[in-house]
C-alpha cells in the first residue's frame, strides 16, 4: 500500500513565502513523476508543477518565475518552494505521485491548505 501526505500549507501575507513537503511511503519498487495541483473554491484542479524522476519540470504560466519544485529521490520526497504569493494562489494544494508498486498508477495525498491574505 502506498501513501502520500502533504505538510507546510498555512496562513501567509501576499508577497510571502511557503515550502510544501510531500512524502511518498508504503511498499513499491519506485516513485515515477511527482507532482502539486491545487484545487480553488469552484475551481477545478489544477496542475502548478511536476517533476520527474531526473529531474526535468515543467509550471503552470501563473507560477513560473515565482514556485520552484524540487525532490530528494532518496527520500521519496517532493517540494515546492512558494515566493511571491498572491492571493490567487489560496487553493488546497494536493501532491500526486506516479509510483510502480503491483502496477503502476497515480497516487494523491489529501491536501494541505494555502492561504494567501494580508
Amino acid at each position: 500500500q502506498v501513501q502520500v501526505v502533504e505538510s507546510g500549507g498555512g496562513l501567509v501575507q501576499p508577497g510571502g513565502s511557503l515550502r510544501l513537503s510531500c512524502v511518498a511511503s508504503g511498499s513499491f519498487f519506485t516513485v515515477y513523476y511527482m507532482g502539486w495541483y491545487r484545487q480553488a473554491p469552484g475551481k477545478q484542479r489544477e496542475l502548478v508543477a511536476h517533476i520527474t524522476n531526473v529531474g526535468s519540470t515543467n509550471y503552470a504560466d501563473s507560477v513560473k518565475g515565482r514556485f520552484a519544485i524540487s525532490r530528494d529521490n532518496t527520500k521519496n520526497t517532493v517540494y515546492l518552494q512558494m515566493n511571491s504569493l498572491k492571493p490567487e494562489d489560496t487553493a488546497v494544494y494536493y501532491c500526486n505521485a506516479n509510483v510502480l508498486s503491483e502496477r503502476r498508477m497515480d497516487y494523491w495525498g489529501k491536501g494541505t491548505l494555502v492561504t494567501v491574505s494580508s
